[in-house]
């Protein structure tokens, strides 16, 4: 009964709102429960390629025009970098076993980190700001480790 409880509610939704459900999850964005923002984000990419492939394109383009639409400013989500720092960085002193659960238990403390940060710019990676931000979870995550280990 669980599941069906779980999965209530997304049945309905098109290709693009399951995939965006989907990658909203997996990437951890605050934006998974928000029925409304990825209906409204679906709707646009559809009308995105619908529009493209009226233009000409094919589809292929006219579906990566979509997706771009569908994942606009969704590009870069805190999990998802803490995640990397905590991998890249950290793999000797968190076991694979445990960077999930330990991701997740630090997320919420490195909060404040990430509020300089404008993690809706799809070209943040490339920006200098994406090494501070890097940096700094790295200092903080090395501040954790030492006070209250893994």
């Amino acid at each position: 009964m669980n599941n069906k409880k779980k999965n209530e509610g997304q049945t309905d939704f098109s290709y693009y709102g399951l995939y965006l459900l989907d990658y909203l999850r997996t990437n951890r964005f605050e934006q998974a429960n928000d029925e409304s923002f990825i209906r409204e984000r679906a709707d646009r990419a559809a009308e995105t390629y619908e529009r493209a492939r009226l233009e000409g394109y094919p589809a292929a383009s006219a579906q990566e025009l979509a997706m771009k639409t569908l994942t606009e400013g969704l590009r870069y989500s805190k999990y998802a970098i803490l995640r990397e720092v905590v991998e890249n960085e950290f793999a000797d002193d968190v076991p694979e076993a445990k960077r999930e659960s330990f991701t997740r238990k630090l997320l919420p403390l490195v909060g404040n980190v990430f509020s300089i940060y404008d993690l809706s710019d799809d070209n943040f990676a490339l920006s200098p700001d994406y090494d501070l931000l890097y940096t700094e979870l790295t200092g903080a995550v090395v501040l954790y480790i030492e006070e209250y280990g893994v």
